[in-house]
């Protein structure tokens, strides 16, 4: 399911993973941006790129104004606005679970809409 990964110092440190271009119809390239503390408080970005468009989501706890501290932020834009509140797992393998899974379900959407 992944093709490369990488830690990324610019910005934010971050590990991006690529995820392979084969598990997706037409072409879209895929990546998540993972940032995780150790108060296990994490950031989850998903994001999805075509030639003409986008489509991101994220999987958030943090303490912030817009949200409860565990939240997500709707596809297809990801913004602020959409947030909803959530609860996440504890253990943080739970949590790469739940969002593998989404990814999984989203990528059968896609194949389904061909």
């Amino acid at each position: 399911m992944f093709q490369s990964a990488e830690i990324v110092t610019a910005g934010k440190l971050h590990l991006r993973v690529d995820l392979s271009d084969e598990y997706y119809p037409n072409e879209v390239s895929a990546r998540l941006e993972i940032r995780w503390y150790r108060n296990d408080e994490f950031n989850v970005h998903y994001q999805e790129e075509r030639q003409d468009s986008a489509w991101k989501c994220r999987w958030d706890r943090h303490p912030n104004v817009h949200n409860s501290r565990d939240h997500f932020h709707l596809p297809p834009t990801s913004s602020r606005s959409d947030a909803q509140n959530e609860q996440w797992p504890v253990d943080h393998r739970d949590v790469s679970r739940l969002v593998l899974n989404r990814i999984e379900e989203r990528i059968e959407v896609l194949w389904e809409q061909q």
